[in-house]
C-alpha cells in the first residue's frame, strides 16, 4: 500500500519554509499531495488556481509530490485521496496550540487519519506567507524567502494591484 500524505495550507504564497517541509515529507512518504485550501477569510493575494500553479512549478523536480486544491473538510479530502496522514508545519511554540487543536478535531472527525508535525529548518522558522507578502508590498527583496517562480509572481501581482 502506498503511504500518502496530505500537506494542506493556503500557500499564499508558497515559501521556502513550506518547500522545506514538502521536500522532507517526500522522503518519508511514497506520495505527497500539497493541498491548497480555499480560505477566503484570509483574503488571499493569489487565486486558488494561481497558488496551485505556483506550487506545481516549485515542486516539479520531486516526482512523488503533486499539487491540488480542495474545498470543505480536510478529513473528507484526505479520505478521498486515500491518504493516511496529514502533515502540518510548526515554526514555533506559538503554532503548536492551534495545530494541536486542529489535529485533535481531525482525529475526532476521522480516527483513521493521523497528523504528524514537521518543523522547517531553523533558518525558516521566522517565515510566514503574511510576512513575505508584506515585505514584497513594501518593495523588499524576498528572494531568500520564496522559490524563484513565486518571487516573479509576487512582483507581477503587486505591480498589477498598484
Amino acid at each position: 500500500m502506498k503511504r500518502t500524505a496530505i500537506y494542506p495550507g493556503s500557500f499564499d504564497p508558497l515559501t521556502n519554509g513550506h518547500l522545506d517541509v514538502i521536500q522532507r515529507a517526500a522522503k518519508l512518504f511514497d506520495r505527497v499531495v500539497v493541498a491548497v485550501a480555499s480560505n477566503e477569510s484570509k483574503h488571499p493575494l493569489f487565486t486558488k488556481d494561481e497558488r496551485v500553479a505556483l506550487v506545481k512549478k516549485a515542486v516539479f523536480r520531486l516526482p512523488n509530490v503533486e499539487a491540488d486544491a480542495f474545498d470543505g473538510l480536510l478529513v473528507e479530502y484526505v479520505a478521498a485521496k486515500q491518504a493516511q496522514v496529514i502533515v502540518r508545519g510548526l515554526r514555533a511554540v506559538s503554532d503548536f496550540e492551534f495545530e494541536f487543536q486542529l489535529a485533535l478535531m481531525n482525529r475526532k472527525l476521522d480516527e483513521n487519519i493521523e497528523t504528524i508535525f514537521m518543523m522547517p529548518k531553523d533558518t525558516y522558522t521566522f517565515l510566514s506567507s503574511r510576512i513575505v507578502k508584506e515585505i514584497a508590498r513594501l518593495g523588499g527583496d524576498v528572494s531568500s524567502f520564496v522559490p524563484p517562480n513565486v518571487q516573479v509572481a509576487l512582483r507581477k501581482k503587486l505591480k498589477t494591484l498598484k
